[in-house]
């Protein structure tokens, strides 16, 4: 029977033992380990995945907004392009800051921005979340600036003497603001007086092609046709006339009889009738940086004459045209123009050059008169002038006789000049002008000779000789070749900022319709004080002049 109990047992005990031996199951343990290891470097993986796009997302919406908002060309508030950058992204909440630093001729902006991103499986690990601050800069300079400066020497300018005073205060405040900002020699100013004319003076005056020059020292003005005011620049190998030493303005007596030789009126060392005045305090400054030199300049302004604002825009654009380098370099090379400005003004492509013109005035477009070609500017009058006492005479070929020579001190005719035996000069147009007004001259040397005793043709021969010696441009077609000039100025990247100074309505329509934009950013419409308020703001915020090109 125990033999029996033992041989049954036996097989339960194989089974047990086997059971000890199997080692097909014994990986299950570590294979479970490692899965849950593998799970959560995925899970890892995926949350760092999560918060690397997230943290990509916002870098690049950030450099976006921070390149925008740096651009010269942009006429936003930076820190407001920044942050409608990040709104439009669904980002805005996570925009910490927008430093802007602005300087004459360069923008930085910069931002930071704080990434998070909730974590899912690293949670699990004591990380609920990841974070980075991000940072971005970004910057646009322009290394050159070109400036020039077109201000209104009007006669208006010094009837209310306090203007004349206040301009002078402001620009010189100014061109220390612009240049206080420039220690590498980049930036450049050129001031262009503007009355009736604009006086180049002679160094500048030299590089054009003049024709009927008179040369009246101090006196060096070019008439310039409607046809060049659709262009910046001014032709060197075009003839233009000189502006002749010539008051065509003043009146003069219409009785029928003699009056005194009427010559330009003279006030305070200038004729201040003439449309040039031989004024050496008004000379256009060309691309100069010294400014003591450039103070002086604008300390010794001369307010005197009528007003042309389009011809002071025009000198003003021509001195910011890549067409005058040439006329830069020569001067540069006789000392006239610093040496390291000698390849300005650069071209309107290059975007490493900021062009302005600060254009102001105290008034409106003149009608502006010009003596009519050739035959009354230049060549021999017939005119003589008594080396003894100054009368003349004037000769007009009377037919059936021989007293062709009138002599209106005397009032009558004669056959030769007056004093002719004691000697007589025939004199040039040039010589009649320098002394004598042309209203006196039409009255007194044609109106009564040839009009005799009747009133009437005694009018209308003045009005006759005063058409053939003086034509007009009137202030439609001044203001016409203002609006011409000024758009042209701006399509080719010309910054226009406008100061209208105490002006009448149709001046500051001209200034703010010139301007680069008819907003305060451009324009100004200053009174008393407020021009140096002006200047100020400019000066300040030239960053704020952005280039167009």
């Amino acid at each position: 029977m125990l033999m029996q109990r033992l041989t049954t047992n036996r097989p339960k005990q194989g089974k047990v033992a086997s059971f000890l031996r199997e080692e097909s199951g014994v990986m299950a343990p570590h294979m479970l380990i490692f899965f849950f290891i593998m799970l959560l470097v995925g899970g890892l993986a995926v949350d760092l995945m999560r918060f690397e796009t997230r943290r990509v997302e916002l870098q690049n919406t950030m450099d976006r907004a921070t390149l925008a908002a740096a651009s010269l060309e942009n006429l936003l508030v930076p820190q407001d392009v920044v942050r409608s950058y990040f709104e439009a992204a669904g980002l805005l909440e996570n925009l910490d800051g927008v430093t802007v630093t602005e300087a004459m001729n360069s923008r930085t902006v910069s931002a930071t921005a704080t990434v998070r991103s909730d974590n899912y499986f690293m949670s699990m690990m004591d990380t609920p979340y990841l974070e980075a601050l991000n940072t971005s800069e970004a910057e646009q300079r322009v290394s050159n600036v070109e400036i020039a400066m077109v201000l209104d020497v009007s006669g208006s300018m010094q009837n209310t003497p306090s203007r004349i005073a206040n301009l002078k205060i402001a620009a010189k405040d100014f061109i220390d603001t612009v240049l206080d900002q420039d220690t590498d020699n980049k930036i450049s100013i050129s001031i262009v007086p503007y009355n009736g004319q604009v006086n180049l003076g002679p160094n500048l005056f030299s590089k054009f092609t003049v024709t009927q020059t008179h040369g009246t020292p101090n006196s060096y003005c070019i008439d310039l046709p409607t046809s060049t005011y659709s262009s910046t620049s001014v032709s060197r190998s075009t003839p233009f006339p000189q502006t002749p030493h010539v008051d065509s303005w003043s009146s003069t007596s219409t009785s029928n009889s003699y009056s005194t030789l009427a010559g330009p009126t003279y006030s305070n060392g200038l004729y201040s009738n003439m449309w040039c005045q031989p004024n050496a305090a008004n000379y256009v400054v060309v691309h100069g940086n010294n400014r003591n030199q450039l103070k002086n300049a604008i300390g010794g302004l001369v307010a005197v004459g009528a007003t042309s604002i389009d011809l002071g825009m025009k000198w003003g654009s021509m001195l910011l045209d890549p067409s005058s380098q040439s006329i830069v370099s020569e001067l540069a090379g006789s000392g006239q123009v610093p040496s390291y400005f000698s390849s300005r003004p650069a071209s309107f492509n290059d975007n490493d050059t900021m062009k302005v013109i600060v254009l102001m005035t105290d008034g409106e477009n003149f009608t502006q008169e010009r003596h009519n070609p050739t035959e009354y500017r230049t060549g021999q009058a017939p005119i003589w002038r008594s080396n003894g006492d100054g009368m003349l005479s004037v000769y007009h070929n009377r037919s059936n006789t021989s007293y062709d020579y009138w002599v209106p001190h005397r009032s009558e005719w004669r056959t030769a000049p007056w004093n002719s035996g004691s000697g007589t000069t025939r004199l040039n147009w040039n010589q009649v002008w320098a002394i004598a007004r042309t209203n006196w001259v039409a009255w007194q040397l044609f109106a009564r000779p040839l009009g005799g005793g009747s009133s009437s043709l005694r009018s209308d021969y003045y009005n006759t000789w005063r058409d053939n010696f003086r034509s007009y441009t009137d202030v439609t077609e001044m203001n016409s070749r203002l609006d011409q000039l000024c758009e042209e100025a701006k399509s080719k990247g010309i910054l226009v900022y406008g100061i209208a100074f105490e002006a009448p309505t149709n001046g500051q329509t001209a200034i703010q319709e010139c301007a680069s934009s008819p907003s305060s950013t451009y324009f100004f419409n200053a009174q008393g004080s407020e021009i140096q308020t002006s200047f100020d703001l400019i000066a300040s915020n030239l960053s704020q002049l952005r280039l167009t090109q």
